[in-house]
């Protein structure tokens, strides 16, 4: 890469270079993948074009898990940093992209390493359990990964006189403590997709649709969990979807996830549970930062590339190899 590139990277995040218009994206990107041995991971919020060329699409639970069976050389990841890290972290020998580096999210920047490691010592004698949508840096001072798909088995696995610390997110730590009966001591974090949801509004979409049923991603506030039908992981939401047998759902999550649901179910109406008023819609900004021209260049200069130290890898390997082994371990 020379310099100019570098200078690019550095102010933007990404490789801005002019896309030829004329070209098939698509095909092009497919193209790249043979010639590089490379696989595109996406998660279940990225813009549905970015979803339909991925190699893999899932939520944060099986994206880890491919990231760590994958045999290419080069993983792309179509997702945010914290999922690019993950990445890194179970695949330290391959070389992961990210097509905008700055493809953040909110509640991975609401719980800074530093303060966290301060909160930690408050409480000497407790386990730590972090969810997966925190940094690298994040990860390598827990004991345990988990992902909203298995946060509550992860928690009930462990034996119950246990002291736990669970972070980042306060609204899935509730959830996990009201599922569980355990008494966690919970980081203030939130994401800001999911905290963004109208009462009011969703009230009156049920009006409006009495025959629907409402569904939740946990990392919703409790009054809205409160009324949900259903509550679960994005993949978790998806396979509801598909085998219950209503055909109308309001759905509490980012509205990607929406794509999948009416290609497995296309008979079904899926409608997004609205924001309020100070918010146009409930997509993710750092997700759908990237885009098929982004990954496009991503592929082809094989840039930016997610690099971690040494010792951040070794040491946050160990809870999300954890977590890996208690999900095999209970089948999820």
């Amino acid at each position: 890469m020379n310099t100019s590139f570098e200078q690019d990277l550095s102010a933007k995040g990404f490789i801005d270079v002019a896309v030829d218009p004329t070209i098939d994206l698509v095909a092009e990107i497919n193209r790249l993948k043979k010639e590089k041995n490379a696989v595109i991971l996406a998660h279940y919020y990225q813009d549905s074009e970015i979803q339909d060329l991925a190699d893999y699409i899932g939520d944060s639970l099986g994206l880890s898990q491919q990231a760590a069976k994958t045999d290419a050389d080069v993983i792309v990841f179509a997702g945010v940093h914290f999922m690019a890290e993950t990445a890194k972290i179970l695949s330290p020998s391959k070389k992961v992209l990210l097509p905008d580096l700055k493809a953040g999210c909110s509640l991975s920047d609401s719980c800074p390493p530093h303060l966290f490691a301060k909160f930690k010592e408050k409480y000497p004698d407790h386990l730590v359990i972090t969810y997966v949508n925190c940094t690298a840096e994040l990860k390598a001072l827990s004991d345990i990964v988990c992902t909203s798909s298995n946060a509550v088995q992860i928690v009930e696995s462990l034996p119950a006189d246990q002291k736990i610390i669970f972070g980042p997110d306060r609204n899935l730590g509730a959830y996990v403590k009201k599922k569980t009966g355990r008494d966690l001591v919970l980081w203030n974090g939130a994401c800001m997709v999911h905290e963004i949801f109208s009462q009011e509004r969703i009230d009156a979409l049920r009006q409006e649709y009495p025959h629907a049923k409402f569904i939740a991603h946990p990392e919703c506030e409790d009054h809205i969990l409160a009324q949900a039908d259903y509550i679960g992981s994005t993949s978790g939401m998806l396979k509801y979807t598909i085998e219950d047998p209503t055909d109308t759902y309001i759905v509490a999550t980012e509205s990607g996830i929406l794509h999948q649901m009416q290609k497995s179910s296309p008979s079904k109406t899926f409608i997004p549970a609205p924001p309020n008023n100070m918010c146009a819609c409930n997509d993710c900004p750092h997700m759908k930062l990237n885009t098929l021209e982004k990954l496009y260049n991503c592929l082809y200069y094989e840039q930016p590339e997610i690099i971690l130290p040494e010792d951040i890898i070794a040491r946050a390997q160990k809870p999300i190899e954890r977590m890996l082994e208690i999900s095999a371990k209970l089948g999820l």
